[in-house]
């Protein structure tokens, strides 16, 4: 353990999780985060984490949340909703979380006995939340197709909007070494750039171009579970759900674009993506007798390094690990061109209302006084379009 909190994160580079556009598969997914030489995995409730330097020897750290979620409730951080993503600010004095409602909440990390704090909310879900280097901007991400640039210190302010994107915007991220630019994906299939203060769209790649018409998933729908960035190597690494490829690009930060450079496949689903700094790009994959691959530039190309010490070591805690991981190809929910969530809800919705028409326009006409024949009232399963604008604005009368 003594090793681990010396290769802990280094501070001002803040910790990201997010359930995306599963709206809410966070706790039972498997994924992977870094801080700084610590590589975390993530199992349903349980948390592995271990040293991806050789120096630090063989220590391994194992957390697991349905043991702590037994202590008193006076430490717990409570929210309305169901959590989709969260973050910590770069000051590592607060966690943001934002959850189903559309509504961030923020935790304090020095004083964690005290109740999380509203700080803004959305009219539809968040599926995602990120913070600026400098803890100016938080940004946030919907089910609507948006991305809100607020202010920290006051978040009712808005700075921008990123508007472009015509699905749910899975995930967000702010480039560390260029801080005024913004990476964002969504169920449009569409990776874009942005200089997110403005609102300004920079770059625009449609992921379904670089699909060959050979390749089982070429007439998929399908978005972004995870963007990863090398500042190292200039690289943006996308991860897709439910197809085993990892796209690869380069950011040029001086011309604002995005460059493809190649594909990364592999022969088992792919469940998480992080770039670790000097080291690579860790693919962890479900497979127990390979759970991680370690993919290194060669020659200008990205391509899988067996031989790696840390992958032999990290692996083999995995191995020995696996029944936390044992189950997620099944309970992780796929996107499939669309945000799970909102198809359940919009069913849900649609259901709703089509059952309660009869009822719904009843306490209309008694509400507001309109006279119905019986030619006019709908039967079940009818629509109610014979109430008019200016009857239904006599509900604020």
């Amino acid at each position: 353990m003594t090793s681990l909190c010396g290769t802990g994160r280094k501070r001002g580079s803040a910790a990201h999780v997010g359930g995306g556009a599963a709206g809410g598969q966070m706790a039972s997914s498997a994924g992977l985060a870094l801080c700084g030489q610590v590589l975390v995995v993530r199992g349903g409730s349980r948390f592995l984490a271990t040293s991806t330097a050789n120096s630090d020897g063989d220590v391994l750290f194992t957390y697991d949340c349905s043991t702590a979620g037994k202590k008193s409730e006076e430490n717990k951080g409570t929210v309305v909703r169901r959590c989709t993503a969260l973050t910590f600010t770069a000051s590592e004095e607060k966690l943001l979380v934002a959850d189903k409602s559309g509504d961030v909440y923020s935790f304090s990390v020095l004083e964690p006995q005290e109740c999380g704090k509203l700080e803004l909310g959305h009219l539809s879900m968040l599926l995602d939340v990120a913070v600026s280097p400098d803890d100016r901007y938080v940004l946030t991400a919907d089910r609507d197709e948006k991305i809100r640039v607020s202010w920290a210190v006051a978040p009712h302010s808005i700075e921008s909007f990123c508007l472009g994107h015509a699905e749910f915007v899975s995930r967000v991220l702010v480039v560390p070494d260029h801080p005024e630019l913004l990476l964002s994906s969504s169920g449009d299939c569409t990776l874009r750039l942005w200089e997110y203060r403005s609102g300004r769209e920079l770059h625009c790649c449609h992921l379904t171009s670089l699909q060959e018409p050979a390749e089982p998933w070429g007439d998929k729908r399908f978005a972004a579970s995870r963007i990863t960035y090398c500042s190292q190597e200039s690289c943006v690494a996308l991860l897709c759900d439910c197809i085993p490829v990892v796209y690869i690009f380069q950011l040029d930060a001086h011309r604002q674009q995005l460059g493809y450079r190649q594909q990364l496949a592999f022969q088992h689903r792919v469940w998480d993506i992080v770039f670790e700094e000097g080291q690579g790009l860790w693919v962890l994959q479900d497979c127990r007798e390979a759970p991680l691959v370690l993919c290194r530039p060669v020659d200008g190309r990205w391509q899988a390094d067996p031989e790696s010490a840390a992958l032999r070591k990290v692996s083999a805690h995995l191995q020995r690990n696996w029944a936390m991981l044992e189950g997620e190809s099944v309970s992780t929910a796929c996107f499939s061109g669309r945000c799970p969530g909102w198809a359940t809800d919009r069913a849900s919705l649609q259901n709703t209302i089509h059952s309660r028409k009869p009822l719904l326009w009843a306490r209309a006409q008694d509400m507001w006084h309109v006279p119905v024949s019986p030619s006019t009232r709908p039967a079940a399963g009818q629509g109610t379009e014979k109430l008019t604008h200016a009857q239904a604005g006599r509900q604020g009368d």
